[in-house]
């Protein structure tokens, strides 16, 4: 059985600077592939999108449900562009409401993923590096608090974003994006929240 999965965010999610087989999502594809789960990726993400601009972006695409699992990881550029954090929470529960229900209506096909700390990239010198850090850690108390009331998966890389700081490896070539090698990581932290989310839909 062929598993449909769909992917919605920013420059994260697309793999800005990076291979496309290097994007998380379709690494986690790999990986449900080489379990034997056979996975179809459609993504709709965009360097630089807000929430707002996600869903005009999913608007302006040609989405047909219902979707096995489906991913959300966005509010960076919330973030970066001062945007209040109540506007975030409501368009972020919008985002999340419409994935839950791509995902068969069932909140245990979604996946959340928070929000990385771009704050420890090279691109971030002559930021206020502590205030990055204090902002993200917010718009990740938001997003993790709708998440699981929700209840749909949520999983918590940013601190393996902040990992960064030790590995440049983890880096790409711009200076501000994750590197394949950061990607990697986070499907493998996803993998076990996808399979569950499989066998449901099985």
């Amino acid at each position: 059985m062929r598993i449909r999965y769909l992917a919605l965010g920013d420059s994260y999610t697309i793999g800005e600077s990076v291979e496309e087989f290097e994007r998380w999502p379709n690494q986690l594809a790999d990986f449900l592939k080489a379990g034997g789960i056979p996975t179809e990726v459609d993504i709709i993400a965009r360097t630089g999108w807000t929430t707002k601009e996600l869903w005009e972006g999913i608007q302006a695409q040609q989405v047909v449900p219902p979707y096995d699992l489906v991913s959300l990881l966005v509010g960076v550029n919330n973030q970066y562009r001062g945007y209040a954090i109540n506007e975030y929470r409501e368009q972020f529960v919008f985002l999340l409401n419409k994935a839950v229900g791509y995902a068969r209506g069932n909140p245990k096909h979604v996946i959340v993923l928070s929000i990385p700390d771009w704050g420890v990239t090279p691109f971030a010198r002559g930021h206020d590096l502590e205030k990055i850090a204090r902002d993200i850690d917010t718009f990740n108390m938001v997003n993790q608090e709708e998440t699981e009331k929700a209840g749909a998966f949520y999983i918590d890389i940013t601190p393996l974003s902040r990992e960064a700081v030790q590995d440049p490896a983890l880096i790409a070539s711009d200076g501000l994006h994750p590197s394949g090698k950061m990607y990697s990581e986070w499907a493998k932290l996803t993998y076990l929240a996808a399979l569950k989310a499989v066998e449901i839909s099985q």
